[in-house]
């Protein structure tokens, strides 16, 4: 099976040269013009998917090739792309930076690559004149197998300042395809995790959207940028499938629809019906749920907005209602509730309100006494915790957490040292740290995983039903799990 989706990939030689901006503003600029826009992240990143939705109306979707494999890059690409015009994908770090290391792996360069899909480099022109033209040159030729099809200069001072950037590149060969002045409206506001996600800040971040597609549609050739992303190749491989991952039947189309679940990042996604209008996700809704199918009530709202729209997929894949409900605000967990996804966010900034919340966190602690399944990741660990920075939290765990200075970061090798709902011992995943926080004990009398990188450690609780890890995972790795959480919630 082949596939073309006309697609970009917004690289660039290092953080903080304006991919986030120039990403975002094509997104919502192709958008404004008609084109049903399929927005992607390459890395672990879960925040600026977010601003990738609210610009294009579609799910944002992540791109990890040390999370899933290489060889699910291309099909997780397909599968997030059906329908689409066009595909906009936003790179990590600088353009050939990937896992510590491993080389290529997770790099943006990889994924091009593994996509086929030409390259544009953003770069920081604020320092630099004729010397731009060696950088890019660099960055065109490290790679003979990635295609950089042209540059976007970004923060470039003034008409002068232009004029010798164009000249340089020029001579170069290589074409330029915007040029972006500097503009404090298109910054959005950061703290010690990076960008303030769009859930808690809806309307600002409505805003700074449309000021990044206005930047980026009054500075840059849109119809050069297309005429770019359709010379991208054919894929010769099938879309990802949740039901094909999990090996199950495919749905009946004649089944009755139930109601459809959401993501927890605050916006409506793929798995949920969505209208055509601009701004509102417009990917075509799996199969709803059996009336038999058990409650998995996932965490949403401000203070959890990380999560993978493929773990919701594999849930209701594997037979799970899935329903949303925001801590901050719910006092009871979801009418017939058989199973918790507790995912990654900001607890620490909602310590107080969490704690609250007492009728919910009550609520949390009496499901885990069930044993009913729970699995929790990083913020959700925290909040299984006795407390967070003084803050009472669920009391699930006999552990204690607190902000540091400290911050986590990296890629992780894991394997499951103990059964739990989500894997049989020995299970091997890999996962992605990412916090400034710590829990003491770092593990319960039963770990969750075994830690190989950066050093062999124990991590993590398992208790009855409770699997809580500081490790983000992509499920689409490895389906199995999703079908073992829903089998366990219908035994439990």
């Amino acid at each position: 099976m082949t596939s073309s989706v006309p697609r970009l990939v917004i690289a660039a030689p290092s953080s903080g040269s304006g991919k986030t901006t120039v990403a975002t503003g094509l997104m919502a600029a192709f958008a404004a013009r008609g084109l049903v826009v399929s927005p992607h992240k390459v890395g672990p990143d879960y925040i600026d998917p977010g601003y990738h939705a609210l610009a294009s109306g579609r799910t944002g979707r992540n791109l990890d090739a040390y999370l899933c494999g290489p060889e699910l890059v291309a099909p997780l690409f397909l599968h997030g792309a059906r329908g689409a015009d066009i595909a906009v994908v936003e790179g990590v770090m600088g353009m050939f930076d990937g896992a510590a290391g491993e080389g290529e792996l997770a790099s943006t360069a990889q994924v091009a690559k593994l996509l086929g899909a030409p390259v544009v480099l953003v770069v920081d022109a604020s320092s630099q004149s004729r010397s731009v033209a060696a950088l890019v040159h660099g960055f065109a030729s490290w790679d003979p197998e990635v295609r950089v099809g042209g540059v976007i200069l970004n923060k470039v001072a003034s008409e002068r300042h232009e004029v010798l950037l164009r000249e340089a590149l020029e001579s170069a060969g290589v074409p330029v395809f915007g040029v972006l002045r500097r503009a404090a409206q298109v910054d959005t506001p950061s703290r010690h995790l990076g960008l303030v996600p769009v859930a808690e800040r809806r309307a600002e971040a409505v805003d700074s959207v449309a000021a990044m597609a206005e930047q980026v549609a009054q500075g840059c050739d849109l119809e050069a940028l297309v005429g770019l992303a359709r010379g991208a190749g054919a894929l010769s491989c099938a879309a990802w499938d949740a039901a094909e991952a999990l090996g199950a039947a495919p749905p009946d189309p004649h089944r009755p629809e139930g109601p459809r679940p959401q993501t927890p990042d605050g916006l409506e996604v793929t798995t949920r019906w969505a209208s055509q209008g601009r701004g509102e996700l417009r990917d075509q809704p799996p199969p709803g749920p059996q009336p038999s199918s058990p409650v998995v009530a996932v965490a949403g709202g401000p203070a959890f907005t990380f999560s993978y729209a493929e773990h919701s997929e594999l849930l209701t894949a594997a037979g799970a209602e899935v329903v949303v409900f925001d801590p901050l605000r719910d006092e009871q967990l979801p009418n017939g509730t058989a199973g918790l996804v507790i995912g990654g966010g900001f607890p620490e900034v909602y310590a107080a309100e969490l704690s609250a919340n007492e009728p919910l966190r009550k609520a949390v602690s009496d499901l885990a006494e069930t044993g009913a399944p729970v699995a929790a990741e990083c913020a959700g660990l925290l909040y299984l915790c006795r407390e967070l920075d003084g803050q009472p939290m669920c009391g699930v765990l006999d552990a204690e957490a607190r902000m540091t200075e400290a911050l986590t970061l990296g890629y992780r090798d894991a394997v499951a040292v103990s059964d739990s709902a989500l894997a049989v011992a020995g299970t091997r995943m890999r996962g992605h740290e990412f916090h400034r926080t710590v829990v003491e004990p770092g593990a319960g009398d039963i770990a969750a995983w075994g830690v190989r990188t950066p050093r062999r450690r124990l991590e993590g609780f398992v208790q009855r039903g409770v699997h809580a890890s500081y490790l983000h995972t992509h499920w689409a790795s490895e389906p199995g799990v999703a079908r073992r959480f829903v089998e366990r919630c219908r035994t439990s």
